[in-house]
């Protein structure tokens, strides 16, 4: 039984071989034919002997043959074979007998197959050397690939040796290859374990990977690698948007009359809905210099343009046009227009007639540097301006280079926008015996080199009268001749700077196109588990910027109220027997509104801390600024008031400071624990009333210190240097100190001071052991005990004094319980040192 089918193997593999011919001679095509004349050979060949459209009895086998002459040509090894040898079998027939029924064991089976399944990873299959010979290096994507992709985009596949997935794509690149590559499209490869670096930048997520390299930016592929058509419309999709404008009867005129734009028109006719890539791809080519356009055949609205032209309907038409819309300058037919051709014919026909010196690279491609020339080529220029009134001139001028004789290497022939390019007109009317007003006159410009040119002003004014064009059109042409020779001297020489890019987008242009940009990389960055964390952390950024700027709105809007309702309260003049009410005050988080309450700096506002007030002045103070406060009792606020503010009116103006007071008989508990919580270690503090009085201190709400004056705080203390500084530190910071130790601050650990032991009757003990001259040496009156205050306020400024720190600030206590009126902020005139 399995010779006998061997034998029929056999038999059918000989008819088979024997029915086929020469290929080349059954696809009617040349031995040199390329894959796409195969390709299109065979199509046309296989309509026409299909067996369900063609009803010959020979219709079957001839389209078998046409087949296998197609299979036969499409392989390049099986090709090389017939071309060297004439043989037509294919190789892998001649091989060794097929034992896969025998179940040959394959290692990967086990790790790769699935039981019971005909599944097999065929290596042999396979061949990944095309990803080798298009593979490319990191150096060469950043110095050919990127540069490139601004006029071609490419398409790049990262893969590895050992990826399966790349082997089964293998034959999908090929045809992808066969598509896109004759098009005009780049092709290449990255091996991404080879260029690790080159992958982690690209931002490849898998293996294998697609990326688009367009504009210098990459695109990212997310479909199915295995599909050719689902790749094509990827390709498709990221070419800018319009890129080729439909074209119909109703807009035919206004496409051909926009070369303003200083680009040459290209019409494109096909019967296709869409437009074809291989045309989309000439566009972005050539997209700065050429605008195309594209009219669909047999379709309602283009008959009028299609019998214009006389566009034939069986193949593709692409007709050129330059200022003249009546005759295209090109035109080319053909079923596929081939890019070669293309680029031939856009390169010999891509400017106009009279083009405009719009940028520095129109002005490089016109009037190119003759550095190492041995023959002159001039640009012949008429300065105008952007109206219509001028457009006889430019006519006259464009008419002029048609008829010229001079080819497009020796003589040029441009116009200039004056109001456009001032800066370079303006370099040309510097010389001597230029004319004043440029317009309408004509330069002729000869360029040395990059930034140096010479040239001369045609004699008159470019006159296109009917009297006088003839003699104009004779001196210029006379003109021309002349400066042709290399030994005639042009009379001027100037240096010029770069031409304004006329066709530059503005800014909201270039921010759109940034925001266009960010969206796609984010589109293609972003996966959607990770969209939703994304969007969330962006919504609470916005709500927290939101957030911000509603709260500051309404501070202002109170700050605004309380200043509007504090002018009142001033301009209101108070009835007979009505008292006044104590003016609100603002809440001082801001300590450079605080000192002054005019703008003649006449007044100064001390402020009462008192649980209203406490925040604002202590907990909510900017960085840099300071609460100034005394410590002051019923008895003695209006004298040490008045003392306090003589010494601090010089400091009025500066805008970190704000001065106040507080009342022992409100603030004693929250000075007592601001006191405790300086000590290295708390401990249960009696404070003693009497003895705080004329106490300053210097608050810094931000930072969370204090400093400290007090008459008989041994800081502040006369002749007594730095060692009793050092000496009182320790004492303070000792747990076990005695009941002198903290006399100076006005706590006292006895619980039997009282008024009798003040530091105004009695004085504290000494910290040192000093005889005593009588015994009031060492007592200090009412009337003194703001005697060191300039000194130590030098001193505070300077950052010498003593910082005490504490971890946070206390509450201040609410009065609820004291009976007696608030007291309101205070505000002094004016006062001379003298008074």
């Amino acid at each position: 039984m399995k010779l006998y089918e061997f034998i029929c193997f056999l038999l059918i593999l000989a008819l088979g071989v024997q029915g086929l011919g020469d290929p080349y001679k059954i696809l009617g095509i040349r031995r040199s034919a390329t894959v796409q004349e195969i390709r299109k050979a065979y199509k046309q060949l296989a309509k026409v002997w299909h067996p369900d459209k063609n009803k010959d009895p020979e219709a079957e086998t001839k389209f078998v043959e046409i087949t296998q002459a197609y299979e036969l040509l499409s392989d390049p090894e099986r090709r090389k074979q017939f071309d060297n040898f004439g043989v037509t079998e294919d190789p892998a027939l001649q091989k060794k007998p097929d034992y896969s029924h025998y179940r040959r064991f394959d290692p990967l089976d086990d790790l790769f197959g699935f039981p019971g399944s005909g599944f097999r990873f065929h290596f042999q299959d396979r061949d990944i050397t095309i990803f080798h010979k298009l593979s490319i290096t990191t150096r060469a994507y950043e110095n050919t690939i990127v540069p490139k992709s601004f006029k071609t985009p490419y398409l790049i596949l990262f893969y590895s040796d050992w990826c399966f997935t790349c082997l089964q794509v293998e034959p999908i690149w090929k045809r992808i290859i066969e598509e896109l590559e004759p098009i005009g499209l780049g092709i290449a490869t990255v091996h991404s374990e080879h260029e690790p670096l080159l992958s982690r930048k690209v931002g490849v997520s898998g293996l294998p990977y697609l990326v688009m390299m367009m504009e210098g930016k990459p695109s990212h592929y997310k479909e199915s690698l295995f599909s050719v058509q689902k790749v094509v419309e990827f390709v498709r999709s990221k070419f800018p948007y319009k890129l080729v404008q439909p074209v119909n009867d109703d807009n035919v005129d206004a496409f051909l009359n926009g070369w303003l734009d200083n680009r040459i028109r290209v019409l494109v006719f096909e019967k296709q809905e869409a437009v074809r890539l291989r045309y989309i791809m000439m566009a972005y080519y050539y997209r700065d210099r050429v605008a195309f356009g594209f009219v669909q055949l047999k379709v309602k609205g283009t008959e009028v343009t299609v019998k214009k032209y006389g566009v034939p309907f069986g193949t593709d038409t692409l007709l050129l046009f330059n200022e003249n819309t009546e005759r295209p300058v090109a035109s080319l037919s053909m079923a596929d227009i081939p890019v070669k051709t293309m680029q031939d014919i856009i390169n010999n026909n891509k400017y106009l007639l009279l083009p405009r010196l719009s940028s520095q690279g129109m002005f490089d491609a016109l009037c190119p540097p003759d550095a190492g020339r041995p023959r002159r080529r001039l640009c012949v220029v008429l300065v105008s301006q952007n109206t219509p009134i001028h457009e006889p001139a430019r006519h006259a001028l464009r008419q002029f280079a048609q008829d010229s004789p001079y080819g497009s290497d020796r003589v040029r022939f441009a116009y200039v926008f004056q109001e456009r390019q001032p800066e370079f007109v303006g370099t040309l009317t510097n010389g001597q015996g230029t004319p004043a007003e440029p317009v309408l006159h004509v330069v002729i410009i000869w360029r040395r080199d990059t930034h140096h040119i010479k040239y001369e002003w045609l004699h008159g004014e470019w006159d296109v009268s009917r009297q006088q064009w003839n003699e104009t059109r004779d001196q210029l042409e006379a003109t021309i001749q002349r400066l042709l020779h290399a030994s005639e001297a042009l009379s001027y020489e100037a240096v010029v700077k770069e031409l304004i890019d006329e066709h530059a987008q503005g800014v909201m242009t270039r921010i759109i196109n940034k925001l266009l940009i960010m969206a796609e990389f984010l589109k293609d960055s972003v996966t959607k588990d990770q969209l939703l964390p994304a969007i969330s952390v962006v919504a609470t950024v916005l709500f927290i910027v939101a957030g911000g700027y509603v709260m500051s709105y309404l501070v202002r809007m109170e700050e605004e109220s309380v200043q509007e309702q504090r002018r009142q309260n001033r301009n209101r003049k108070p009835k007979d027997g009505e008292a006044v009410p104590p003016e609100p005050s603002a809440t001082p988080m801001f300590c450079q509104s605080q000192q002054t309450t005019s703008s003649n700096n006449s007044q100064l506002r001390l402020h009462e801390l008192r649980a209203e007030t406490y925040n604002g002045m202590v907990r909510l103070l900017k960085p840099g600024c300071r609460t100034v406060i005394l410590l002051v009792d019923n008895d003695s606020r209006k004298k040490l008031l008045l003392a306090f503010h003589k010494i601090v009116w010089p400091y009025r103006k500066n805008k970190t400071l704000m001065f106040g007071y507080i009342s022992l008989e409100r603030g004693l508990d929250w000075y007592k624990r601001l006191l405790t919580l300086s000590l290295l270690e708390p401990r249960e503090l009696n404070i003693n009333p009497k003895n705080c009085i004329g106490t300053v201190l210097s608050l810094n709400g931000h930072r969370k210190y204090f400093c400290m004056y007090h008459a008989k705080h041994p800081e502040c203390s006369k002749g007594k240097g730095s060692k009793r500084m050092v000496k009182m530190t320790k004492h303070f910071s000792n747990s076990e100190a005695n009941a002198a130790n903290g006399a100076f601050m006005g706590f006292d650990t006895s619980e039997s001071d009282d008024t009798e032991t003040s530091d105004l009757e009695q004085g504290d003990k000494q910290l040192e052991e000093e005889p005593l001259l009588d015994k009031y040496s060492n007592v200090v009156f009412q009337g003194n005990l703001l005697d060191g205050l300039p000194n130590w306020l030098d001193r505070l400024f300077e950052g010498s004094t003593h910082r005490y720190y504490v971890n946070y600030w206390p509450d201040f206590p609410p009065n609820h319980h004291n009976p007696q009126p608030q007291h309101a902020d205070i505000e002094f005139e004016d006062v001379s040192p003298g008074d």
